[in-house]
């Protein structure tokens, strides 16, 4: 999508391996007329998908999967890190690796917004390595329920992300494809 790389090429920053800061306008500051394309983006992508429910992880994926949500029509679930005390005892919880935080975060979601037999579209905010995309992926196959469908505002196809989800069988889809990020550059697939 070529607003969302303009932007990653103006705003972004390549801090070294393979972290890229887009903190001005998806996850610190939030820019909603972007989001906005973006979740409009993913909604043409995905509406032949039949999808229930979307799914993602907190904080970062909350602003495209709700634009994409607008879009669609439908409900957002978010994982949460922290389980808070009005959450139920009983929840499905899995482990991930975080990147930037340099450790395993909790993704947790309660049994009450995600139920048996929903069709879910995962949508986050980075494909890196997979491995929070397939933290979400557990969750949803915990309730009783299976994905259609992944999208990502940006992959760094260089971490083989992509590769890892390719086992489950559905649409992946980016709107920013990152082949490169070296000498402080970043490079696009076109």
């Amino acid at each position: 999508m070529k607003e969302l790389k303009e932007r990653i090429l103006k705003e972004g920053k390549n801090l070294g391996s393979g972290i890229l800061k887009v903190d001005s306008f998806v996850n610190h500051q939030v820019d909603p007329m972007l989001m906005d394309a973006c979740g409009r983006e993913f909604a043409r992508r995905f509406a032949h998908l039949g999808a229930t429910k979307i799914l993602t992880a907190e904080i970062s994926g909350i602003a495209p999967a709700l634009t994409t949500a607008i879009h669609l029509g439908l409900p957002v679930v978010y994982a949460r890190k922290h389980k808070p005390i009005t959450m139920p005892d009983q929840v499905y919880l899995t482990l991930a690796p975080s990147h930037t935080k340099g450790r395993m975060v909790e993704l947790i979601v309660s049994p009450e917004y995600m139920a048996n037999d929903e069709k879910i579209l995962i949508i986050d905010d980075f494909l890196a390595s997979g491995a929070t995309i397939l933290g979400l992926v557990r969750l949803a196959e915990a309730s009783g329920s299976r994905v259609v469908g992944i999208g990502a505002l940006i992959e760094k196809i260089f971490e083989g992300g992509r590769a890892a989800l390719e086992p489950l069988g559905v649409p992946v889809e980016s709107l920013a494809c990152i082949t490169k990020m070296e000498d402080g550059k970043i490079e696009f697939r076109e």
